[in-house]
């Protein structure tokens, strides 16, 4: 059997005295678009925060190509929030040269050349989620599908090969949202990413994802209902197929 993208073996996750997530084990492939649904408080943003590096298992191991998954978060994994992620002191174009900034080698800053290819890749994002129009303007003139437009340009600009997605569109009218399923697959077709997305909606989950995981506590007592965590019940493969690798340069 191959190695996979990212692998949680019997993971288990407590705080205090109530059991998150227990026997949790997985598989993710590199490329495949992953949702996952539950019911309120199964452990869903928990694992999501642990595949950030925000968290980590008691029990068990997360692993990223074979090694442990490092332990703070990193370039390599973008996340966008159902709540806008975005910096409100920042225009649009700064927040997301931000992203970029965020990976310079001196003081977290671009000079000179640097800045100017720095800019160019920033504007070129922002043509590519629909935002080239609106690069002077702040987070609060925005609309909210606008914003979650921007916070995924500032995740994308520094080329994650992860990108973690909870419940990003939950608040997002509709027609909004719909424009928005079509950016995000455009984008990871594009970029060659692997997406683990949150969603409450499991209709949302199965028109996007090559994989649908559902999480449920299997083990049930009534008289300590935090005694037992969740784990993946169901494991569904979808009718969408996953994004090509990139080929490495």
């Amino acid at each position: 059997m191959s190695q996979p993208f990212i692998e949680a073996k019997n993971v288990w996750k407590r705080y205090g005295g109530n059991v998150v997530l227990e026997r949790l084990s997985l598989r993710i492939e590199e490329g495949e678009f992953c949702a996952i649904v539950g019911a309120s408080g199964c452990g869903k943003t928990t694992f999501l925060r642990m595949l950030l590096g925000e968290e980590t298992p008691d029990q068990g191991q997360l692993l990223l190509n074979g090694a442990p998954l490092p332990a703070e978060p990193d370039a390599s994994r973008g996340v966008v929030f159902q709540r806008y992620s975005v910096f409100p002191h920042l225009t649009v174009l700064g927040n997301v040269l931000l992203g970029l900034e965020l990976k310079a080698p001196l003081w977290g800053r671009f000079f000179g050349a640097s800045r100017r290819r720095a800019r160019t890749a920033a504007i070129e994002m922002l043509e590519r989620v629909g935002l080239a129009g609106a690069a002077g303007r702040y987070p609060a003139e925005l609309s909210g599908g606008m914003q979650q437009r921007l916070a995924l340009a500032q995740s994308l600009i520094a080329r994650p090969r992860l990108l973690l997605l909870d419940e990003p569109f939950g608040a997002l009218d509709p027609g909004i949202r719909h424009d928005m399923h079509e950016l995000v697959t455009a984008l990871w077709r594009e970029q060659g990413l692997t997406v683990v997305m949150i969603t409450h909606d499991i209709k949302e989950g199965f028109a996007l994802g090559t994989r649908l995981f559902v999480f449920d506590k299997v083990r049930v007592d009534a008289q300590a209902p935090h005694a037992y965590g969740s784990r993946v019940t169901y494991d569904l493969p979808l009718h969408q197929s996953a994004t090509p690798k990139l080929a490495v340069a």
